[in-house]
């Protein structure tokens, strides 16, 4: 019998909804393209139906495959990334904001020795397939990490934790989920408070970087931002590196 769904931790898929549109809007361009006539009449306008659709197809089905590479191979990578943006002592205290089913909060608290990881989330399954507490909790268990971390149920605008708490914040695709900026503002003010004097922030997101630099900058925050790898992320994934003066 095999033992590979309990032996190996499974990350899931983010945001399932738009890999699954990628795939039925192309594969319905494709059909399209395939079935009607080159030229469709609409009236006075002569729609070229096979190159129309065809392009459409292409372009849906295209960045479907890239990212499903990023799903199964590419995040791993860029998990490795971030993590790089901090030199590892082994005693930090780390939080990962949105940590969803664990996969930054796992490696961060692999470089640890004495240090402890958090991760705080809502657990959305909008956000990410099959998101749960108790899936991140047995992830943590496979990885053989979990007397390392502490999971925290609360949104990312109201962290219970006192100032100056945190050496490493870390988020992965979390922030652009609160869809309001007053509330962005908000969870971005909350990770300058929670992180330590002479502490980092590395927040990847495929869009609203500037936001979060801008608002970290404001807030007296050193800031640089880089790309993560353009052939594994999809979509390209800028990280926000803020770093609090001593």
């Amino acid at each position: 019998m095999s033992t590979v769904s309990m032996t190996k931790p499974d990350y899931g898929i983010d945001a399932p909804k738009v890999l699954r549109n990628f795939f039925v809007f192309g594969t319905l361009a494709l059909v399209l393209a395939l079935v009607l006539p080159k030229t469709l009449h609409l009236g006075p306008v002569a729609l070229k139906t096979h190159p129309t659709f065809g392009w459409i197809a292409g372009c849906c089905l295209v960045e479907g495959f890239l990212y499903l590479l990023y799903v199964k191979v590419g995040k791993f990578g860029h998990r490795d990334f971030i993590l790089g943006m901090h030199r590892w002592r082994g005693d930090e205290q780390v939080l990962d904001v949105g940590c969803g089913r664990g996969l930054l909060l796992a490696g961060a608290a692999k470089k640890l020795a004495t240090g402890h990881a958090t991760g705080i989330d809502i657990w959305s399954n909008e956000d990410m397939g099959g998101n749960s507490e108790a899936a991140t909790l047995h992830n943590l268990e496979l990885e053989d990490v979990v007397s390392r971390c502490t999971l925290v149920s609360q949104g990312a605008q109201a962290m219970p934790f006192a100032d100056a708490s945190f050496d490493v914040v870390v988020s992965n695709l979390c922030l652009h989920n609160l869809y309001d900026r007053p509330t962005r503002k908000k969870a971005l003010l909350e990770i300058v408070r929670v992180l330590k004097p002479g502490g980092v922030a590395a927040i990847s997101d495929y869009k609203l970087t500037g936001e979060y630099a801008e608002a970290f900058a404001k807030a007296g925050l050193n800031v640089e931002r880089k790309w993560g790898s353009i052939l594994t992320t999809f979509p390209p994934l800028l990280v926000v590196i803020a770093r609090k003066p001593e």
